[in-house]
């Protein structure tokens, strides 16, 4: 909330009530309405807290789609930013899903018709030489996270260019509903660069750059403008990369993470939410980590994040890191990635191991034997009954995780895992689907989301004041969030903490890390006597305060 010292630096009249960080819609006392020039802008009723929920969840049940249940919501957000999130806490479950995956992906399809305020800094390319100006537009000094995109590879969907807004406008709403973060200290930024997205190009709608995407030393040069801004303008901030391009996303991450505190969530924090329901599922198999065999279906940035802290998570039960590498694959649309093809990326070298070629999905499987598949696809039932009635036979509990996004991306669906394994799969998926009968057995299928890692990891940078963000945090995120998963969890096979009980995961999740960052030297912060009240302390609550 913002520091104001009195009453005479407050907005007053309709500047208060467009103020979402003071507003406090139909809830002003009438002390406040005599004192700052409310009476008769409002009507006469005192919400009470109940009412307004009340009301909120009326007007959400008359709205037909989700899509405008999302849009509901983010009209809450830019006018009473207090309520929006004590409206989310109210029901996490119910409303994460409208709020970000999988309705976050339809609303950056319809990001240029959709008719509501600005919300965030755009920074363009065309702008560039003056991307500290932009900074300083921002009306709110002390800014601590930002969630950066370039729209270009937006979730499953590709290059939205600034249509991908609705991605870091999302994701620091999680911050704050799930991790606890103070809203007013993020911000969302779109860098918008253009696009190659011809469809939009031509749509006579759409409201970002209209201009083909920049060469990656054009990119590197603006990037590097924008973090030194941030770096001078907001020196206690932490920068989240988000849906980047796949080369963008490992180069700058490269770039940038042993000098400025940030990281990727589409690696490290897709890395983290993967191992954590590894380390669940193998609880339901059996064995180590070390000695599993995994296949990925795509090799992305998704794909390549998850397998190396798979490999670091291992690496820590003996093997090098070189021999936990070599215990991931790969296949793309290529097929299999294997040493002797010429056509591989840098980042996707490590994972290029000696064998024949292989151009078939459910042959690699036979092949190679995994005891899990992971699906980065973005190919919609790629794992269909070939593949997950191989891995029946090769595996007594295969693992199967279908992990594209949003739901419509999926490799497969979770009726189908169960369907087709005879029940025996243990299956996560990264956007939710309905629990599943199966011969007279109930599974809830686990969803394997970021959303368990980064609001943790952002929260334990805030309390903390860590000066960077290493892959080692990341693998404590994972291990904090499988330590919650309980035996009854996952006889319904469930790999996560439901997402009802997630602010309470988010506060243990951000411990563990914190006390790794106070163990590492990289804190800012004293260390506390008290790990747990201390991270509690940092917790945002959505609470209106008086204001006269």
């Amino acid at each position: 909330m913002r520091d104001r010292e009195n009453t005479k630096s407050l907005p007053r009249g309709i500047a208060l009530i467009r103020d979402p960080q003071l507003n406090k819609s139909c809830a002003f006392s009438e002390a406040e309405r005599q004192q700052l020039g409310l009476t008769g802008l409002v009507p006469e009723g005192i919400d009470s807290e109940e009412a307004q929920v009340l009301r909120l969840l009326g007007d959400l049940e008359r709205k037909p789609t989700a899509l405008e249940r999302h849009i509901f919501l983010g009209c809450l957000q830019n006018n009473d930013e207090t309520l929006f999130y004590r409206l989310l806490r109210a029901d996490l479950a119910r409303f994460l899903p409208l709020v970000y995956t999988p309705t976050v992906g339809e609303a950056c399809l319809q990001f240029s018709h959709i008719t509501r305020p600005p919300r965030g800094l755009y920074v363009s390319i065309n702008r560039k030489g003056h991307v500290r100006e932009l900074l300083r537009n921002w009306p709110l000094r002390d800014v601590r996270f930002i969630v950066v995109t370039s729209g270009e590879r937006i979730l499953g969907l590709g290059d939205l260019g600034a249509n991908g807004m609705g991605i870091p406008i999302g994701k620091l709403a999680l911050y704050t509903a799930c991790g606890g973060v103070p809203p007013h200290l993020t911000m969302p930024v779109m860098m918008d660069c253009g696009t190659n997205n011809e469809t939009l190009l031509d749509d006579p709608l759409y409201l970002g750059l209209r201009r083909k995407r920049p060469s990656a030393a054009e990119m590197d040069e603006f990037v590097d403008e924008f973090v030194e801004a941030v770096c001078e303008e907001f020196p206690r901030c932490c920068i989240q990369f988000e849906d980047w391009g796949r080369a963008d996303a490992f180069r700058l991450l490269a770039r940038y993470r042993e000098r400025v505190c940030c990281f990727n969530d589409d690696t490290q924090g897709s890395g983290a939410a993967a191992l954590a329901g590894i380390l669940s599922g193998l609880r339901i198999t059996g064995g180590k980590l070390a000695e599993q065999t995994f296949l990925f279906l795509g090799a992305g940035q998704a794909a390549i994040g998850i397998a190396e802290l798979i490999a670091r998570a291992a690496a820590a039960e003996g093997l090098s890191l070189d021999e936990a590498r070599a215990r991931s694959w790969m296949f793309n649309r290529s097929g299999l990635i294997q040493a002797a093809r010429t056509d591989l990326a840098d980042f996707q070298k490590p994972y290029a191991h000696r064998h024949e070629p292989l151009d078939s999905f459910v042959a690699t499987v036979e092949a190679i034997r995994p005891t899990a598949i992971i699906g980065a696809s973005t190919v919609a039932g790629a794992f269909n009954r070939q593949v997950i009635e191989a891995m029946a036979r090769i595996n007594r509990r295969p693992i199967i995780f279908a992990l594209s996004n949003p739901t419509s991306r999926a490799e497969c669906t979770a009726q189908q895992a169960y369907t087709w394994s005879q029940g025996r799969a243990v299956f996560a998926s990264g956007s939710p689907f309905a629990p599943v009968e199966f011969e007279g057995r109930r599974f809830t299928p686990g969803q394997c989301n970021n959303m368990y890692i980064f609001p943790a990891m952002g929260l334990a940078v805030y309390a903390t004041r860590a000066r960077r963000v290493t892959n080692e945090m990341f693998v404590a995120a994972a291990r904090a969030v499988a330590e919650l998963v309980t035996s009854e969890h996952l006889e319904a096979g469930l790999l996560y903490p439901p997402l009802g009980e997630i602010l309470q995961t988010e506060i243990h999740v951000a411990g563990r890390v914190a006390a790794l960052i106070f163990a590492r030297g990289l804190a800012g912060a004293a260390q506390p006597a008290d790990l747990r009240s201390f991270i509690e302390s940092h917790v945002y609550v959505p609470r209106y305060r008086s204001l006269v």
